[in-house]
């Protein structure tokens, strides 16, 4: 068996990461008994993202403390699952809230997530030229942008007094907190100015933050509607 060494700080944040999933797992879950019913669904999705990352991060935590290495395949396999889930919180949002938003929006936010993450993890594989599968996974990025801030998605929002703030907050994280991973991406693939160990520290502390906090949004936006809606 292969325990954690001192001084792994890599380590210590795939199992800090590990941990605080199942916590917000948890937290997501029960607070999702607590809302009005049009807002369970969201948080159930919440806590299905940070169960499946949690599941994930303690293979991850195990691959890297065995082999030191960057547990790719894991990873790619987690975001496969979340990235899309999240991604579909938006439209989810948008419906509880009872705003004007088709099922093209769900269409163009899922495709742009696929296409985002199959390209990267060709990429990060090598299985395609890396420059290549970068280029394509940012034009994935780019329509879930576009989606979310100019889009059918962000009009919508724009025009729901009660979901505009939190929406707000999440699209930012999708543009801000998800630029972590392009950035690292080109540093550790194309420039090869990160190691591993520095370029799997990133990535865990973008999950962190891009899942755990993008929940608590929701949570704190179906908290306040439901508490609104029994006074």
């Amino acid at each position: 068996m292969q325990f954690l060494a001192d001084g792994d700080l890599v380590g210590v944040t795939f199992w800090i990461v590990s941990i605080a999933m199942i916590a917000s797992t948890v937290f997501f879950l029960y607070e999702g008994m607590n809302v009005k019913r049009e807002w369970r669904l969201s948080m159930l999705v919440a806590g299905l993202v940070t169960l499946v990352a949690a599941v994930h991060y303690i293979y991850m935590r195990d691959y890297w403390v065995v082999n030191n290495a960057s547990p790719v395949v894991y990873r790619y396999i987690d975001w496969l699952i979340t990235v899309p889930l999240l991604m579909i919180e938006f439209y989810i949002i948008l419906k509880a809230v009872g705003a004007s938003v088709g099922n093209g929006s769900f269409v163009r936010l899922l495709v742009g997530t696929l296409v985002m993450l199959i390209f990267g993890y060709l990429g990060e594989a090598g299985i395609m030229g890396t420059t290549l599968a970068f280029i394509l996974g940012m034009v994935g990025w780019a329509v879930i942008i576009y989606e979310i801030f100019a889009g059918e998605a962000g009009k919508a929002a724009a025009a729901t007094e009660s979901v505009k703030a939190a929406f707000g907050y999440m699209r930012l994280i999708v543009l801000v907190g998800w630029a972590i991973y392009p950035i690292g991406y080109v540093m550790g693939y194309m420039m090869g100015g990160v190691d591993e160990g520095t370029l799997n520290m990133v990535y865990n502390l973008a999950d962190f933050v891009n899942k755990i906090l993008f929940g608590l949004i929701i949570w704190n936006l179906a908290y306040n509607d439901s508490a609104e809606g029994s006074h």
